[in-house]
């Protein structure tokens, strides 16, 4: 069975992390497979937005770092980037979510730690349950985050911020992390408040929806130039598709 469970709905799917007995700590199989839920919900055109949650009492503890470091073969094997993406397997396991056109939304509830944060932070945004808590935990084990947690923490918090979280390990509960931004909102039951998102998404233009998301991601740190550029670029082929339909 699959440590990573897909559903399909209608035009949505929901992605579960499914190792419930070990709060879903992430296993380079679980990396792999969302790696390759990932591609398939970026190839499935009829799909217009994913829900990304974890069965069991916690969204994910992190990496499981006994398993995995029980095989340092396999670590280095997957530690090594991949030339094309720039991404080894561990970053393109979060990463790919960002990659996706579809927008993503991470409904959590109980822990999210370490690289299971790192995953619901690749997400466009996050619900979570207020007796939910987050650690960005890799410095308690003597190790940073490297699950693509530089790029989108600090994007997300600010640098001090992120900096803090980073150094000092701190648990934070969903409060805390709604008010430095780290969690879009606290909500009673995330699943539901992220399908209904889902659902007011999924009525717009896939076609928009998909620019928006690349806008923002190619322009947030870029000069002011360069974002007109990019904005151009974007909308062009919009103003074109919308032309033709009104023909």
């Amino acid at each position: 069975m699959s440590p990573v469970a897909l559903t399909i709905d209608g035009n949505r799917a929901e992605v579960a992390l499914d190792r419930p007995d070990k709060h879903n700590g992430l296993t380079i199989e679980m990396l792999r497979e969302l790696t390759r839920v990932a591609r398939l919900i970026q190839n499935r055109k009829d799909i217009r937005a994913v829900i990304l949650r974890g069965n069991g009492p916690s969204f994910s503890s992190g990496l499981d770092i006994a398993g995995t470091m029980g095989n340092p073969l396999g670590v280095a094997r997957n530690f090594l980037p991949n030339p094309l993406r720039g991404t080894n397997s561990f970053q393109e396991a979060c990463w790919a979510w960002r990659r996706l056109p579809q927008p993503v939304v991470a409904a959590v509830h109980g822990h999210c730690y370490g690289g299971g944060l790192q995953l619901a932070l690749a997400a466009d945004f996050r619900f979570a349950t207020p007796d939910s808590d987050f650690s960005v935990m890799e410095v308690r084990h003597g190790l940073i985050p490297d699950m693509t947690g530089a790029a989108t923490l600090s994007r997300l918090i600010g640098l001090d911020k992120a900096l803090l979280l980073t150094m000092t390990a701190d648990r934070v509960d969903a409060a805390h992390a709604a008010r430095i931004g780290l969690i879009t909102e606290v909500s009673e039951d995330p699943i539901a408040t992220a399908q209904q998102l889902t659902e007011r998404i999924a009525e717009r233009s896939p076609h928009a929806v998909a620019a928006a998301k690349r806008l923002f991601d190619r322009t947030w740190n870029a000069s002011a130039r360069r974002a007109f550029g990019i904005e151009r670029a974007t909308q062009l082929p919009l103003i074109l598709r919308q032309a033709r339909f009104r023909r």
